[in-house]
């Protein structure tokens, strides 16, 4: 071994063991080196309990995926490209040719779309469900349903289901099926810090980790927590078969993202609820949606099974405030920028028209807007928000 190249590539030195420090190390690997033959055939992945190939995890992702699920607090982690990413994945490990899904009405826009389009594609169909009347979702279960979503809150609108009542509506309808129908929560507002999913009743818990678990914009990572082994196993394989995978790099930020989740998520609760509250005692203001605010749907709900509330909340207008005025009001803030996702540093809002995404109608008139509080001093965003509203009556 006397060529430079040769030296190089198979170089002998090998570092010290026993180093330790405050972030986890960054291993980057297609290539999985093994050492002997045994040990290539007989490695298993699937357990943790080895290292065969990059796609099938390293350290680095092991040790991420124990942590969400003890954030969680689940037992097994599968982690994804995307917050999407892992909602399809569930529909796919899940769901065949013939079997029905039923969603919220009020769920996340592009997990309804993927239903609307791939799923839809491949003989697997879809209902709407009310998600704050339970005897809705009992009345939409039929003998193909297999999967039903759950949201908590619910997205844009924030309505906060009873979700002890509607998986307990899901186990009376499984009682005697080959293939018990399950549920999963998309619990990317709860963070696995406003309430515990499991304690709940639901059989998987699904994170965009885009938003509270990175928190700093940056990131784009999903994941799928469990409880139950052979769930696991059946997401897991899956993931295995599409080749899903994510960058090591953006494991780190999450990694490094987690020590502070708890202080952001509390500290971002503490400057949503008096914002919101403020809100909604200013003119032109139909209504104020916050879990954590009296009056708002499914306040009640939240009190009993929640602990926190989140960064997120929305104003329905006037129904005589024209979507245009509501743009205007919009374009004037200058602390608030105008942006898709939450939980960053960054304070964001964004206009909707509800109708337009919703299927069993929406009692508002009027205009809304969410708005994704950040890490400003909530003094600052509260003149922000004083200052754009004369847009609203000009």
């Amino acid at each position: 071994m006397n060529k430079l190249s040769t030296q190089l590539i198979h170089h002998p030195y090998k570092p010290p063991e026993g180093f330790e420090a405050v972030a986890p190390g960054v291993h980057k690997a297609s290539t999985v080196i093994f050492p002997n033959v045994h040990a290539l055939r007989t490695y298993d992945w699937k357990d943790k309990s080895g290292y065969t190939y990059g796609l099938h995890g390293t350290p680095t992702t092991f040790t991420l995926e124990e942590r969400i699920a003890t954030l969680e607090g689940g037992t097994h982690c599968v982690l994804a490209p995307s917050g999407l990413a892992a909602v399809a994945l569930v529909d796919m490990a899940f769901l065949r040719t013939g079997d029905e899904l039923l969603i919220p009405d009020n769920a996340y826009g592009p997990g309804k779309t993927f239903a609307a389009g791939e799923l839809e594609s491949w003989g697997i169909t879809h209902r709407f469900y009310d998600a704050m009347d339970p005897a809705d979702l009992a009345a939409k279960i039929s003998p193909a349903t297999r999967l039903v979503w759950l949201e908590a809150p619910g997205s844009i609108t924030l309505e906060f289901p009873d979700v002890p009542a509607l998986v307990a509506v899901v186990r009376q309808a499984s009682q005697g099926r080959e293939r018990p129908i399950v549920t999963a929560l998309d619990n990317t507002w709860g963070a696995g810090i406003a309430f515990a999913p499991f304690e709940l009743g639901v059989d998987l818990s699904v994170q965009a980790l885009t938003k509270y678990p990175s928190g700093g914009a940056d990131v784009l990572m999903g994941s799928v927590v469990s409880r139950d082994e052979a769930l696991h196993r059946t997401v897991l394989l899956c993931h295995m078969r599409l080749g899903l995978n994510i960058g090591v790099n953006d494991a780190e930020l999450v990694l490094r993202g987690l020590h502070t989740i708890d202080l952001r998520y509390r500290a971002q609760d503490a400057a949503t609820r008096e914002l919101a509250a403020w809100m909604q005692q200013q003119p032109g203001i139909a209504q104020v949606f916050h879990p954590a605010l009296p009056g708002s749907p499914g306040h009640a709900h939240w009190q009993r099974d929640a602990r926190a509330a989140g960064c997120l909340f929305s104003a329905a207008f006037d129904a005589a405030i024209s979507q245009e005025r509501i743009d205007a009001f919009c374009d004037a803030l200058k602390l608030f920028k105008l942006g898709w996702s939450w939980a960053g540093p960054i304070s964001l809002c964004a206009p909707y028209r509800v109708p337009s995404i919703r299927s069993l109608g929406w009692p508002h008139a009027g205009g809304l807007v969410r708005f994704a509080i950040g890490l400003e001093h909530v003094e600052d965003l509260r003149a922000d928000l004083a200052q754009a509203l004369p847009r609203l009556q000009s």
